[in-house]
């Protein structure tokens, strides 16, 4: 099932934020995809569906967040590719070039890799959101080394211009045990 919009919303309190999963679930048909505590001391919630549900669900959540909202993010048209990416579902068919961007906040992460989908012909393999990673986020995109050169660029410009950007790299050539070693792939 591929939905058409995400939502995500991310909280300062653990409690709350399941608190605003409840009230996201209950508004209207969307689909929870992540709901959990993150570094340091923070809590997500990650949501799909049609836009106007994905727009009901979240404006529910901020009203119920109250105070205790630390950001807040819907992205329509989202990339195909996002999603199997966050869900640890991504379909790789051959490894070429690796980019990796790395980001302070995780809506500004998902925003860009949905970016760097969209710019040129290359597969999320990985969406990494805050888990272990003291808040941030990062994804990696693979495919042949112009196109990730020209994704990594588009993604890294918009997360620069956020001032959230903690890290972009590129390896033109990975070594085979670094494929072999990936999380989700």
């Amino acid at each position: 099932m591929m939905e058409p919009s995400i939502g995500l919303i991310e909280l300062k309190s653990v409690a709350r934020g399941m608190v605003v999963t409840d009230a996201i679930a209950k508004k209207a048909p969307v689909r929870i995809l992540e709901s959990h505590p993150v570094c340091p001391g923070k809590y997500i919630v990650l949501f799909s569906g049609e836009v106007a549900p994905v727009e009901e669900s979240l404006a529910a959540g901020i009203k119920v967040a109250g105070d205790l909202l630390v950001n807040e993010m819907i992205l329509s048209q989202v990339h195909e590719g996002v999603i199997p990416a966050i869900i640890g579902n991504a379909k790789v068919g051959e490894f070429g070039s690796l980019g990796v961007v790395e980001s302070f906040s995780v809506a500004s992460c998902i925003v860009a890799a949905d970016i760097a989908a969209k710019k040129a012909n290359i597969t999320l393999t990985e969406i990494r959101l805050a888990m272990g990673l003291g808040g941030k986020a990062y994804f990696v995109m693979t495919g042949d080394l112009f196109s990730v050169e020209e994704s990594l660029a588009a993604a890294t410009e918009y997360v620069r211009k956020e001032g959230l950007l903690a890290g972009s790299e590129l390896i033109a050539s990975p070594h085979p045990d670094l494929i072999e070693k990936g999380v989700y792939w």
